[in-house]
């Protein structure tokens, strides 16, 4: 019923509608034609600020037309506005050319014209205003390619006056530039030209040089090219949206004002072109169209100076040339001590090095952060390595050649007081570049380009450093072995068959602790905790086993003999013992005490097996050194003076009783082989230098050959020995009984410790 009743009613409403549209559409028409026939008339006459709002209007116009394109009146009408726009490209295109003849001052008259005329060519494309602003640069640096490609000017030494061109090319024009809207930032794209144009004049310069240039001419120009790129950095700041300046951007914009607007617009555009595009972009589009600049976020740091880079070299080389001789210069001035009062206990030289180092690194890092400076840090390297060769060099050398052959002393390192001295400075200086050296890692690394940060790296560096550590530890340890060779010829020479009683502790035993208390007190003032207790782990770990070799080079040891160096070794490890109170360094006491107790008490036990009577000695031997072998147990009957006769039926017994064949027990007479650590977190030690096998005589050969390096094997052994209950042990026991009742007397120490 009702769609009956509306029938008509509608159709008179869908009249009504088209009727309207048709109106409507007409009248545009209407305005559209007259509109475009005024502009036609404004273009011919030049009337641009008219020209340029009827553009706004024909556009606007235009756009309620594009349903129609197929109409041919509307095909018309565009084709006509398509030509008009040509038209005025043209005649402001000719009028621009007249702007900049040559005349003193620009005629007034003209200046508001092509005023005008950039009004219209905002209205136009942008790829308009692009091609205008494109043609002026280029007629601008018309002179300035034509002044500086002559022979005359095209030298490096030049370069300066380069810059003094277009700076003043800025000032004199600033005037008449005021023409161009601020969104078009004329000066700063005519800039950007200028560097390119300069930057390909500079190569062609440096490409085609004969020879080397000269570091001066070539750094003075690299150094003016730099405050050049500065200043247009600084100048163009706000206006280019660049990455380096946006931090800064954020207080610009509390100015306020139209240039603001057009940073923020430059910005988002610049942005935009970078991040994906979404739908508030797409609706922006139109907006930003007009205020957008060609190479907006354009980074003028480095848009010159940087083809300077691949001909640094000759500055690389010349810094170098200048370490390496402040490095020999320091190095021929090193009087190899401290100053007096000094608390760092390092060698002068080598923050000498570093301070020479740092002001190269200041100099380079203000001319470039790139591959300049990445060269030049590998230079910093090679010098450090070198002044850790020259560390090493130091080091007291074994003596060499046929003279030190004849001797004896091949290989033997003689180290005196001030050697000692010497050593622990190059240990704290090498410690001392080993951190520093890091340290100028990490900082250039922070100034670097970040394209060459993860190649910072000073490992290399550090590892030769940790090698002179640990080798001038091992020179001290190696030094005072020498120190020993004396008293452990001494021990050899004792009549240990012949003692009639048991005294006080024997004279070479005194001679090493005088070598002791005369080089440790020094010592552990020098050297920090961690390097003294190394350096005693590997004294321990070589006097240790050197005595316990050097029981087998006496030839006879009776029983008095025995218990006489069984004194002689409870006062050895008494000495070792107190090394860090003498040093006056207790951390890590607990740990050597343990570690030379495990080495002394080889030592212990083996002349408990000599001490032991002929016919339990075979049973004392198993109990206390239960890996033992034929060859070892032989050697002891030897020491107890048993003739080869009586050795036999001993030997044949032994044998019976032997479990299966087992590997030779070899003694160790080196140190555990662990470098120093280095007091810097995360670095990479250099591998540790052992110290050399302890010299036997030929008849003691067989016998070395036969020792086996089982670290634990005397430790068990001197366990199971104190709790040995064999029928000769006993008797060895009851001859100690007399002497524990006793008040004094020297074998009383054996169980006062």
């Amino acid at each position: 019923m009702v769609q009956e009743i509306c029938r008509d009613i509608k159709k008179l409403d869908c009249a009504k509608r088209h009727i309207t549209t048709t109106i409507t559409a007409l009248h545009r028409l209407t305005m559209l034609v007259s509109a475009v026939e005024q502009l036609q008339v404004m273009a011919s006459k030049r009337q641009y600020k008219e020209a340029a709002a009827q553009l706004e209007a024909v556009n606007q116009l235009c756009s309620h037309f594009e349903a129609y394109r197929d109409v041919p009146k509307i095909t018309e009408l565009r084709e006509k506005f398509k030509n008009i726009k040509k038209i005025l490209k043209s005649h402001v295109f000719s009028d621009f050319s007249s702007l900049g003849t040559g005349k003193e001052t620009e005629d007034p008259m003209l200046l508001q014209q092509l005023s005008d005329a950039c009004l219209v060519v905002d209205a136009l494309e942008p790829s308009v205003r692009e091609e205008l602003v494109k043609n002026f640069c280029s007629k601008e640096l018309t002179s300035y390619r034509q002044i500086f490609e002559g022979a005359e000017l095209a030298k490096l030494d030049k370069t300066e006056r380069r810059y003094a061109w277009i700076k003043r090319r800025l000032r004199s024009n600033e005037d008449t530039w005021k023409i161009f809207p601020p969104s078009w930032h004329v000066d700063y794209l005519l800039c950007i030209q200028f560097c390119k144009i300069t930057r390909a004049q500079l190569v062609d310069i440096l490409n085609n040089l004969k020879e080397k240039p000269d570091v001066a001419t070539l750094l003075l120009a690299f150094q003016r090219t730099i405050e050049f790129e500065e200043e247009l950095a600084e100048k163009f700041s706000g206006g280019t949206g660049t990455a380096r300046n946006k931090e800064s951007a954020s207080d610009d914009e509390e100015e306020g004002g139209e240039h603001n607007k057009i940073v923020s617009d430059i910005r988002r555009k610049y942005e935009k072109k970078l991040a994906a595009p979404n739908h508030e972009a797409e609706q922006d589009k139109d907006k930003q169209k007009d205020l957008s600049v060609p190479g907006a976020g354009f980074n003028f740091h480095g848009i010159i100076s940087s083809c300077f880079e691949p001909y640094m070299t000759v500055y690389i080389e010349l810094e170098e040339k200048s370490l390496v001789d402040q490095l020999e210069k320091l190095v021929q001035e090193e009087r190899w001590e401290t100053e007096e009062g000094s608390q760092t206990n390092i060698l002068s030289s080598s923050m000498q090095v570093f301070l020479v180092i740092r002001k190269s690194l200041k100099r380079c890092s203000a001319l470039t952060k790139n591959q300049t400076l990445f060269n030049l840090f590998q230079v910093f390297q090679r010098i450090l390595k070198a002044y850790a060769a020259k560390l090493y060099a130091r080091l007291p050398k074994g003596g060499t050649g046929i003279v030190a052959a004849a001797t004896g002393t091949d290989g033997q390192i003689r180290t005196s007081d001030r050697d000692e001295r010497m050593i622990c400075y190059i240990v704290n200086t090498a410690e001392y570049c080993h951190q520093t050296s890091g340290e100028l890692a990490e900082n250039v690394a922070k100034m670097i380009n970040p394209h060459f940060a993860d190649k910072v790296d000073m490992s290399e560096v550090q590892d030769e450093f940790s090698a002179v550590i640990t080798r001038a530890l091992m020179t001290l340890v190696h030094g005072l072995e020498t120190k020993f060779d004396a008293e452990m010829v001494a021990m050899t020479r004792v009549p240990w068959a012949t003692l009639e009683s048991v005294g006080d502790q024997s004279e070479y035993v005194n001679g090493i602790s005088s070598i002791l208390s005369s080089s440790i007190p020094m010592l552990g003032s020098l050297l920090s905790p961690t390097y003294f207790q190394y350096f005693l782990d590997k004294l321990a770990a070589s006097l240790g086993p050197r005595f316990y070799l050097n029981i087998y080079k006496c030839k006879h040891i009776s029983e008095t003999g025995a218990q006489q160096m069984l004194l002689d070794t409870q006062a050895v490890k008494t000495i070792l013992l107190d090394i860090p109170a003498l040093g006056k360094q207790s951390s890590g006491a607990a740990s050597y005490s343990k570690f030379v107790s495990r080495e002394m008490s080889k030592a212990e036990a083996l002349l408990k097996v000599i001490l032991s009577p002929v016919d339990s000695v075979a049973n004392t031997y198993r109990a206390l050194l239960p890996e033992g072998t034929p060859l070892e147990f032989q050697r002891i009957l030897d020491l107890k003076g048993l003739k080869k006769a009586d050795q036999q039926a001993i030997l044949e017994d032994f044998n019976k009783h032997a479990p299966a064949p087992a590997p030779a027990i070899k003694h160790p007479a080196v140190a555990p082989t662990v470098a120093p650590p280095v007091a810097t977190a995360s670095v990479q030690m250099a591998p540790s230098v052992a110290s050399p096998a302890v010299s036997i005589t030929p008849s003691m050969a067989a016998l070395t050959g036969a020792l086996a390096n089982r670290e634990d094997v005397l430790a068990r052994a001197a366990a199971l020995g104190r709790g040995a209950a064999t029928t000769g042990f006993k008797r060895f026991l009851a001859l100690t009984e007399a002497a524990k009742d006793r008040k004094d007397g020297p074998f009383r120490k054996l169980f006062n410790a």
